[in-house]
């Protein structure tokens, strides 16, 4: 169908995916697990770890660090994921590098590859030196292969100095980069039992860091409302949030599993056994803008939110994104749609807290001409 001048409206698609998702922008960065031995790596000098009380731990190769200075270090861009800012190699050259709490490796593009705008040229650096390994990492979605090697890497707005690391460089990838992403790596922050190859050290960050992710969906304009946060590295920056800070028990060392107690649509309890919530596994992770959810629970929340809808008649096709929903532009949708509760296990056991996402952070805004240009180019 032709793009008209006249037409002005938006379309949202829910974002619940489950299984495998088509959505050209879901990024699920999760990595298949395996068993690591994790090994001191030769010329890798780790960030330190002061002493402190609570969530006050500072750690850089210095001594010394600024929480402050990191405040606003993440770009994002809802639906692909939220990047930072390094510098690799000497001279060093600058790529944006996916923050993942989903997956273990350090990983940057070293080839070209459609889809991103630049890549670290291994033999740019004087510094680079190649292992001699090869790596490959297959995710859920998308997966790339390539050589390990050392190099030096600093993060502008990070912990002060620079540190010797291992890096994957990625020679190969099929469903790693995808079509419109502003970021050339990952890097993964879970633990190291997930990381690729056995006993390759990773990028040794302080034990304690914090991500505030702030999605774009406030407002109508995603440059009125940046998708952005902060990346805090040894501890929690208090000017960046409100109230107590609660914590969930963490199930297995591996992706940061935790429990989740029970799913609310507005008020209604979705009353289903704990062992479905955590089917498999829940994880928190920061590689993906999106919830997934096991099939029985989705059913149960899309079941939930026709009941509580202001509007009944969305088809099937609305709830699985090949279909959407339209409402004109300037017009406010978020009022139609009920609000998420997610309760996790507090560290006092017989307590719990929750997490409430409003219906702007639950849906993804496509412009029509977008969703009919992206439709044409597959037919």
């Amino acid at each position: 169908m032709a793009y008209g001048a006249s037409v002005t409206t938006w379309a949202f698609v829910l974002s619940f995916y489950f299984g495998v998702s088509r959505c050209l922008f879901s990024i699920p960065l999760k990595i298949y697990p395996g068993k690591v031995s994790v090994s001191s790596a030769e010329h890798v000098t780790p960030a330190r770890l002061s002493s402190g009380n609570g969530l006050s731990l500072a750690s850089d190769p210095t001594g010394t660090v600024n929480f402050l200075d990191m405040e606003n270090n993440l770009q994002g861009d809802s639906g692909r994921g939220y990047y930072i800012e390094m510098s690799i190699g000497s001279p060093g050259q600058t790529l944006n590098i996916l923050v993942d709490t989903g997956s273990s490796n350090f990983a940057v593009a070293a080839a070209s590859h459609p889809f991103i705008t630049h890549y670290f040229n291994t033999a740019l650096s004087t510094t680079y030196q190649p292992v001699g390994r090869t790596v490959a990492v297959r995710y859920t979605q998308g997966n790339w292969e390539g050589e390990l090697g050392l190099d030096l890497v600093s993060i502008p707005k990070g912990p002060n100095g620079t540190i010797t690391i291992n890096i994957a460089a990625i020679l190969s990838s099929d469903g790693f980069f995808l079509p419109g992403v502003n970021w050339q790596g990952i890097l993964g922050l879970a633990y190291p039992i997930l990381a690729r190859p056995d006993s390759v050290q990773q990028l040794v960050i302080p034990d304690i860091f914090s991500l505030q992710m702030c999605g774009a969906g406030l407002s109508a304009s995603a440059a009125a409302d940046p998708a952005g946060g902060s990346l805090i590295m040894g501890g929690a920056e208090p000017t960046l949030y409100r109230g107590s800070v609660w914590f969930t028990p963490i199930i297995e060392e591996w992706y940061y599993q935790v429990e989740v107690l029970k799913l609310e649509v507005g008020s209604q309890n979705l009353d289903l056994d704990c062992r479905e919530y955590n089917m498999d596994k829940a994880i928190v992770d920061s590689g993906t803008t999106l919830l997934r959810l096991p099939v029985n629970v989705f059913n149960a929340v899309v079941e939930a939110i026709t009941r509580s809808s202001l509007i009944q008649d969305f088809s099937s096709g609305f709830w699985d994104g090949t279909k959407l929903a339209c409402w004109m532009k300037g017009e406010n949708p978020w009022r139609f749609f009920p609000k998420l509760s997610i309760y996790l296990r507090a560290t006092n056991t017989s307590q719990s807290f929750r997490i409430t996402i409003l219906p702007q952070f639950r849906t993804v805004p496509v412009r029509w001409t977008e969703y009919e240009a992206s439709h044409a180019k597959s037919r």
